[in-house]
Protein backbone atom coordinates (compact mmCIF):
# COMPACT_ATOMS: atom_id res chain seq x y z
CA UNK A 1 0.00 0.00 0.00
CA UNK A 2 1.34 3.44 -0.98
CA UNK A 3 1.67 5.52 2.20
CA UNK A 4 2.82 8.73 0.51
CA UNK A 5 0.74 11.84 1.05
CA UNK A 6 -0.43 13.05 -2.39
CA UNK A 7 -0.75 16.62 -1.06
CA UNK A 8 2.96 16.69 -0.20
CA UNK A 9 3.80 15.68 -3.77
CA UNK A 10 1.28 18.15 -5.16
CA UNK A 11 2.78 21.05 -3.23
CA UNK A 12 6.24 20.18 -4.52
CA UNK A 13 5.14 20.27 -8.17
CA UNK A 14 5.88 23.25 -10.39
CA UNK A 15 3.67 22.37 -13.35
CA UNK A 16 0.08 21.11 -13.54
CA UNK A 17 -1.97 19.23 -16.10
CA UNK A 18 -5.29 20.84 -15.14
CA UNK A 19 -6.65 24.27 -14.34
CA UNK A 20 -4.57 27.33 -13.50
CA UNK A 21 -1.49 27.64 -11.34
CA UNK A 22 -2.23 27.50 -7.64
CA UNK A 23 -1.88 30.70 -5.61
CA UNK A 24 -1.35 31.29 -1.93
CA UNK A 25 -3.87 33.44 -0.05
CA UNK A 26 -1.22 36.15 0.15
CA UNK A 27 -0.69 36.14 -3.64
CA UNK A 28 -4.42 36.25 -4.26
CA UNK A 29 -5.04 39.16 -1.93
CA UNK A 30 -2.02 41.11 -3.19
CA UNK A 31 -3.23 40.71 -6.78
CA UNK A 32 -6.65 42.01 -5.82
CA UNK A 33 -5.08 45.00 -4.07
CA UNK A 34 -3.01 45.96 -7.12
CA UNK A 35 -4.49 48.84 -9.11
CA UNK A 36 -7.39 49.06 -6.65
CA UNK A 37 -8.97 52.49 -6.63
CA UNK A 38 -8.35 53.91 -3.12
CA UNK A 39 -11.68 55.74 -3.36
CA UNK A 40 -13.60 52.54 -3.89
CA UNK A 41 -16.28 52.00 -1.26
CA UNK A 42 -17.27 48.60 0.03
CA UNK A 43 -20.74 47.22 -0.60
CA UNK A 44 -23.13 46.94 2.34
CA UNK A 45 -25.82 44.26 2.47
CA UNK A 46 -25.96 43.97 -1.32
CA UNK A 47 -26.06 47.68 -2.09
CA UNK A 48 -23.46 50.12 -3.38
CA UNK A 49 -21.96 50.81 -6.77
CA UNK A 50 -19.25 48.16 -6.46
CA UNK A 51 -21.63 45.21 -6.29
CA UNK A 52 -24.59 46.72 -8.16
CA UNK A 53 -22.47 47.82 -11.14
CA UNK A 54 -21.03 44.32 -11.36
CA UNK A 55 -24.49 42.77 -11.23
CA UNK A 56 -25.59 45.08 -14.04
CA UNK A 57 -22.51 44.12 -16.08
CA UNK A 58 -23.32 40.40 -15.83
CA UNK A 59 -27.00 41.00 -16.60
CA UNK A 60 -26.00 42.88 -19.75
CA UNK A 61 -23.45 40.21 -20.75
CA UNK A 62 -26.17 37.54 -20.48
CA UNK A 63 -28.90 39.68 -22.01
CA UNK A 64 -31.07 39.66 -18.88
CA UNK A 65 -33.02 42.42 -17.11
CA UNK A 66 -31.38 42.07 -13.71
CA UNK A 67 -28.90 40.09 -11.64
CA UNK A 68 -28.00 39.44 -8.01
CA UNK A 69 -24.62 38.38 -6.62
CA UNK A 70 -24.72 35.54 -4.09
CA UNK A 71 -22.06 33.60 -2.18
CA UNK A 72 -22.79 30.28 -3.91
CA UNK A 73 -24.44 28.65 -6.86
CA UNK A 74 -26.23 26.25 -4.55
CA UNK A 75 -28.07 29.25 -3.12
CA UNK A 76 -28.79 30.76 -6.54
CA UNK A 77 -30.34 27.64 -7.98
CA UNK A 78 -32.47 26.60 -5.03
CA UNK A 79 -33.88 30.12 -4.85
CA UNK A 80 -34.64 30.32 -8.57
CA UNK A 81 -36.40 26.95 -8.58
CA UNK A 82 -38.36 27.81 -5.43
CA UNK A 83 -39.67 31.04 -6.96
CA UNK A 84 -40.55 29.51 -10.33
CA UNK A 85 -42.34 26.55 -8.75
CA UNK A 86 -44.38 28.76 -6.43
CA UNK A 87 -45.47 30.91 -9.36
CA UNK A 88 -46.52 27.80 -11.24
CA UNK A 89 -48.42 26.41 -8.26
CA UNK A 90 -46.56 23.08 -8.22
CA UNK A 91 -43.60 21.74 -6.26
CA UNK A 92 -42.35 19.55 -9.13
CA UNK A 93 -38.96 20.46 -10.60
CA UNK A 94 -37.23 18.45 -13.31
CA UNK A 95 -33.53 17.90 -13.99
CA UNK A 96 -30.95 15.30 -15.02
CA UNK A 97 -30.18 12.49 -12.51
CA UNK A 98 -26.57 13.72 -12.26
CA UNK A 99 -27.51 17.33 -11.61
CA UNK A 100 -25.52 19.10 -8.90
CA UNK A 101 -28.78 19.52 -6.97
CA UNK A 102 -29.27 15.77 -6.83
CA UNK A 103 -25.78 14.42 -6.12
CA UNK A 104 -23.95 17.19 -4.25
CA UNK A 105 -26.49 19.09 -2.15
CA UNK A 106 -28.02 16.39 0.10
CA UNK A 107 -31.51 16.97 -1.37
CA UNK A 108 -31.54 20.55 -0.08
CA UNK A 109 -34.23 21.41 -2.62
CA UNK A 110 -36.56 19.06 -0.74
CA UNK A 111 -35.36 19.67 2.82
CA UNK A 112 -35.30 23.47 2.60
CA UNK A 113 -37.96 24.21 -0.01
CA UNK A 114 -40.22 21.14 -0.06
CA UNK A 115 -39.62 20.73 -3.79
CA UNK A 116 -40.17 17.41 -5.51
CA UNK A 117 -37.52 16.30 -8.01
CA UNK A 118 -38.45 14.54 -11.24
CA UNK A 119 -35.25 13.04 -12.61
CA UNK A 120 -35.21 13.29 -16.39
CA UNK A 121 -33.53 10.84 -18.74
CA UNK A 122 -30.78 8.23 -18.38
CA UNK A 123 -27.98 9.17 -15.99
CA UNK A 124 -25.38 7.91 -18.49
CA UNK A 125 -26.36 10.19 -21.35
CA UNK A 126 -27.37 13.75 -22.08
CA UNK A 127 -31.08 14.39 -21.73
CA UNK A 128 -32.98 15.31 -24.88
CA UNK A 129 -36.37 16.60 -25.92
CA UNK A 130 -37.93 13.13 -25.84
CA UNK A 131 -36.78 12.71 -22.23
CA UNK A 132 -38.31 16.06 -21.29
CA UNK A 133 -41.58 15.17 -22.97
CA UNK A 134 -41.69 11.85 -21.12
CA UNK A 135 -41.22 13.63 -17.80
CA UNK A 136 -44.17 15.95 -18.40
CA UNK A 137 -46.74 13.53 -17.00
CA UNK A 138 -47.24 15.87 -14.03
CA UNK A 139 -47.28 19.70 -13.92
CA UNK A 140 -43.74 21.10 -13.77
CA UNK A 141 -42.76 24.17 -11.77
CA UNK A 142 -39.44 24.46 -13.59
CA UNK A 143 -37.04 22.54 -15.81
CA UNK A 144 -33.28 22.79 -15.22
CA UNK A 145 -30.59 22.15 -17.82
CA UNK A 146 -26.85 22.14 -17.18
CA UNK A 147 -24.44 23.45 -19.82
CA UNK A 148 -22.12 21.65 -20.14
CA UNK A 149 -23.06 18.43 -18.32
CA UNK A 150 -20.06 18.16 -16.01
CA UNK A 151 -20.62 14.64 -14.71
CA UNK A 152 -20.74 13.33 -18.30
CA UNK A 153 -17.40 14.86 -19.24
CA UNK A 154 -18.59 18.28 -20.32
CA UNK A 155 -21.00 17.19 -23.05
CA UNK A 156 -23.22 19.79 -24.72
CA UNK A 157 -26.38 19.34 -26.76
CA UNK A 158 -26.39 20.68 -30.30
CA UNK A 159 -27.79 24.16 -30.78
CA UNK A 160 -30.86 22.76 -32.54
CA UNK A 161 -31.53 20.37 -29.65
CA UNK A 162 -31.20 23.20 -27.16
CA UNK A 163 -33.55 25.42 -29.12
CA UNK A 164 -36.08 22.58 -29.39
CA UNK A 165 -36.14 22.05 -25.60
CA UNK A 166 -36.41 25.79 -24.98
CA UNK A 167 -39.27 26.16 -27.46
CA UNK A 168 -41.10 23.16 -26.00
CA UNK A 169 -40.84 24.61 -22.47
CA UNK A 170 -41.98 28.07 -23.53
CA UNK A 171 -44.96 26.73 -25.43
CA UNK A 172 -46.08 25.18 -22.14
CA UNK A 173 -45.01 28.16 -20.02
CA UNK A 174 -42.62 25.96 -18.04
CA UNK A 175 -39.75 28.13 -16.73
CA UNK A 176 -36.40 26.93 -18.06
CA UNK A 177 -33.45 27.51 -15.73
CA UNK A 178 -29.79 27.18 -16.73
CA UNK A 179 -27.19 25.71 -14.42
CA UNK A 180 -24.44 27.73 -16.07
CA UNK A 181 -21.66 26.93 -13.60
CA UNK A 182 -19.48 26.41 -16.69
CA UNK A 183 -21.44 28.52 -19.16
CA UNK A 184 -18.34 30.61 -19.89
CA UNK A 185 -16.76 27.57 -21.57
CA UNK A 186 -19.72 26.98 -23.95
CA UNK A 187 -19.30 29.96 -26.28
CA UNK A 188 -16.63 28.40 -28.57
CA UNK A 189 -18.79 25.30 -29.13
CA UNK A 190 -21.93 27.20 -30.08
CA UNK A 191 -20.16 30.15 -31.73
CA UNK A 192 -22.84 32.40 -30.29
CA UNK A 193 -22.77 35.21 -27.75
CA UNK A 194 -23.45 34.57 -24.10
CA UNK A 195 -26.62 36.62 -24.42
CA UNK A 196 -27.86 34.43 -27.27
CA UNK A 197 -27.19 31.22 -25.32
CA UNK A 198 -28.72 32.62 -22.12
CA UNK A 199 -31.65 33.94 -24.14
CA UNK A 200 -33.03 30.41 -24.44
CA UNK A 201 -33.52 30.34 -20.65
CA UNK A 202 -35.79 32.23 -18.25
CA UNK A 203 -33.14 32.37 -15.53
CA UNK A 204 -29.41 31.71 -15.54
CA UNK A 205 -26.83 31.06 -12.83
CA UNK A 206 -23.11 31.54 -13.48
CA UNK A 207 -20.09 30.81 -11.30
CA UNK A 208 -16.90 32.81 -10.85
CA UNK A 209 -14.58 30.42 -9.02
CA UNK A 210 -14.17 27.65 -11.60
CA UNK A 211 -12.45 28.51 -14.88
CA UNK A 212 -12.46 32.21 -13.95
CA UNK A 213 -10.41 31.45 -10.85
CA UNK A 214 -12.33 33.67 -8.43
CA UNK A 215 -12.41 33.20 -4.68
CA UNK A 216 -16.09 32.22 -4.64
CA UNK A 217 -19.41 33.70 -5.62
CA UNK A 218 -22.07 33.46 -8.28
CA UNK A 219 -24.77 35.48 -9.99
CA UNK A 220 -28.40 34.70 -10.70
CA UNK A 221 -29.88 36.57 -13.66
CA UNK A 222 -33.38 36.83 -15.05
CA UNK A 223 -36.45 39.08 -15.13
CA UNK A 224 -36.37 42.06 -12.75
CA UNK A 225 -39.28 40.76 -10.66
CA UNK A 226 -37.62 37.35 -10.24
CA UNK A 227 -34.38 38.94 -9.08
CA UNK A 228 -36.19 41.26 -6.67
CA UNK A 229 -37.83 38.25 -5.07
CA UNK A 230 -34.55 36.34 -5.12
CA UNK A 231 -32.95 39.07 -3.02
CA UNK A 232 -35.52 38.40 -0.30
CA UNK A 233 -34.78 34.69 -0.42
CA UNK A 234 -31.06 35.44 -0.33
CA UNK A 235 -31.58 37.14 3.03
CA UNK A 236 -33.69 34.20 4.22
CA UNK A 237 -30.81 31.89 3.28
CA UNK A 238 -28.32 34.05 5.22
CA UNK A 239 -26.56 34.96 1.99
CA UNK A 240 -27.04 38.71 2.15
CA UNK A 241 -23.68 39.27 3.86
CA UNK A 242 -22.74 42.69 5.12
CA UNK A 243 -19.89 42.82 2.59
CA UNK A 244 -19.10 40.70 -0.45
CA UNK A 245 -16.56 42.97 -2.13
CA UNK A 246 -13.56 40.56 -1.99
CA UNK A 247 -15.59 38.04 -3.98
CA UNK A 248 -16.92 40.66 -6.39
CA UNK A 249 -13.43 42.06 -7.05
CA UNK A 250 -12.10 38.54 -7.53
CA UNK A 251 -14.94 37.70 -9.94
CA UNK A 252 -14.25 40.86 -11.95
CA UNK A 253 -10.55 40.01 -12.14
CA UNK A 254 -11.39 36.49 -13.27
CA UNK A 255 -13.53 37.82 -16.10
CA UNK A 256 -10.77 40.19 -17.18
CA UNK A 257 -8.05 37.55 -16.98
CA UNK A 258 -9.74 34.49 -18.46
CA UNK A 259 -12.90 35.19 -20.44
CA UNK A 260 -11.03 35.97 -23.66
CA UNK A 261 -8.70 33.01 -23.08
CA UNK A 262 -11.39 30.35 -22.94
CA UNK A 263 -11.34 29.62 -26.67
CA UNK A 264 -7.60 28.97 -26.38
CA UNK A 265 -8.27 26.53 -23.54
CA UNK A 266 -10.89 24.73 -25.65
CA UNK A 267 -8.54 24.43 -28.62
CA UNK A 268 -5.80 22.95 -26.44
CA UNK A 269 -8.28 20.49 -24.92
CA UNK A 270 -9.02 19.10 -28.37
CA UNK A 271 -5.31 18.82 -29.13
CA UNK A 272 -4.64 16.95 -25.88
CA UNK A 273 -7.61 14.65 -26.44
CA UNK A 274 -6.35 13.74 -29.91
CA UNK A 275 -2.96 12.70 -28.56
CA UNK A 276 -4.23 10.84 -25.49
CA UNK A 277 -6.93 8.96 -27.38
CA UNK A 278 -4.15 7.60 -29.59
CA UNK A 279 -2.82 5.61 -26.63
CA UNK A 280 -4.46 2.15 -26.50
CA UNK A 281 -5.00 2.30 -22.74
CA UNK A 282 -6.86 5.64 -22.84
CA UNK A 283 -10.28 6.79 -23.99
CA UNK A 284 -11.60 10.36 -23.93
CA UNK A 285 -15.23 11.44 -23.29
CA UNK A 286 -16.44 13.35 -25.16
CA UNK A 287 -14.06 12.86 -28.06
CA UNK A 288 -13.38 15.47 -29.22
CA UNK A 289 -14.12 17.60 -26.12
CA UNK A 290 -16.99 20.07 -26.43
CA UNK A 291 -15.39 22.57 -24.06
CA UNK A 292 -12.07 22.82 -22.22
CA UNK A 293 -12.85 19.79 -20.05
CA UNK A 294 -12.99 16.05 -20.64
CA UNK A 295 -13.07 12.77 -18.78
CA UNK A 296 -9.94 10.67 -19.25
CA UNK A 297 -10.62 6.93 -19.00
CA UNK A 298 -7.60 4.72 -18.38
CA UNK A 299 -7.38 0.93 -18.31
CA UNK A 300 -5.40 -0.94 -15.69
CA UNK A 301 -5.13 -1.87 -12.04
CA UNK A 302 -6.29 1.06 -9.90
CA UNK A 303 -3.62 0.82 -7.19
CA UNK A 304 -0.82 0.45 -9.72
CA UNK A 305 -2.12 3.39 -11.72
CA UNK A 306 -2.38 5.65 -8.66
CA UNK A 307 1.16 4.72 -7.65
CA UNK A 308 2.38 5.37 -11.18
CA UNK A 309 0.74 8.81 -11.31
CA UNK A 310 2.42 9.77 -8.01
CA UNK A 311 5.78 8.35 -9.16
CA UNK A 312 5.70 10.38 -12.36
CA UNK A 313 4.66 13.55 -10.53
CA UNK A 314 7.52 13.10 -8.05
CA UNK A 315 10.04 12.48 -10.80
CA UNK A 316 8.97 15.27 -13.14
CA UNK A 317 7.40 17.88 -10.80
CA UNK A 318 4.29 17.81 -13.02
CA UNK A 319 1.04 17.15 -11.18
CA UNK A 320 -1.23 14.91 -13.25
CA UNK A 321 -4.09 13.76 -11.03
CA UNK A 322 -4.68 13.01 -7.38
CA UNK A 323 -7.32 10.35 -7.78
CA UNK A 324 -9.26 8.02 -10.01
CA UNK A 325 -13.03 7.57 -10.08
CA UNK A 326 -14.49 4.11 -10.49
CA UNK A 327 -16.59 2.98 -13.44
CA UNK A 328 -18.85 -0.07 -13.94
CA UNK A 329 -15.78 -1.92 -15.28
CA UNK A 330 -13.33 -2.86 -12.49
CA UNK A 331 -10.27 -2.27 -14.67
CA UNK A 332 -11.42 1.04 -16.13
CA UNK A 333 -10.99 4.28 -14.19
CA UNK A 334 -11.43 7.96 -14.95
CA UNK A 335 -10.46 11.45 -13.90
CA UNK A 336 -11.48 14.93 -14.97
CA UNK A 337 -9.09 17.08 -16.98
CA UNK A 338 -9.84 20.80 -17.29
CA UNK A 339 -7.54 22.89 -19.44
CA UNK A 340 -6.44 26.21 -17.95
CA UNK A 341 -3.42 28.47 -17.92
CA UNK A 342 -1.19 25.88 -16.26
CA UNK A 343 -2.07 23.31 -18.92
CA UNK A 344 -0.91 25.63 -21.70
CA UNK A 345 2.65 25.50 -20.38
CA UNK A 346 2.81 21.78 -21.13
CA UNK A 347 3.21 20.87 -24.79
CA UNK A 348 1.05 18.08 -26.17
CA UNK A 349 4.20 16.08 -26.78
CA UNK A 350 5.21 16.47 -23.14
CA UNK A 351 1.76 15.39 -21.96
CA UNK A 352 1.89 12.31 -24.19
CA UNK A 353 5.32 11.45 -22.78
CA UNK A 354 4.07 11.78 -19.20
CA UNK A 355 1.13 9.45 -19.80
CA UNK A 356 3.35 6.91 -21.52
CA UNK A 357 5.52 6.95 -18.39
CA UNK A 358 2.45 6.30 -16.23
CA UNK A 359 1.27 3.44 -18.42
CA UNK A 360 4.73 1.85 -18.46
CA UNK A 361 5.09 2.08 -14.68
CA UNK A 362 1.58 0.68 -14.10
CA UNK A 363 2.08 -2.28 -16.44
Amino acid sequence: MDVRDPQVIYRACTHFLSHHYRKTPQQTLLELAENLNPQLEADRYGSGSLINDFEAEIATLLGKEAAVFMPSGTMCQQIALRIWSERRGTRNIAFHPLSHLEIHEHQAYQRLHNLNAILVGDKNRLLGLDDVKAANTEPLGALLLELPQRELGGILPTWDELVAISSWARERQIPLHLDGARLWECKPFYQRSYAEIAGLFDSVYVSFYKILGGLAGSVLTGPADLIAEARIWQRRHGGNLIQLYPYVLSAQKGLNDHLERIETYCIRAREIAKILSGLPQIDIVPDPPHTNMMHVFIHGDRDRLLKAFLDVSEETSVWLTGGLMSTPLPTLHKFELTVGEATLDLSCERIEQLFKMVIEKAA
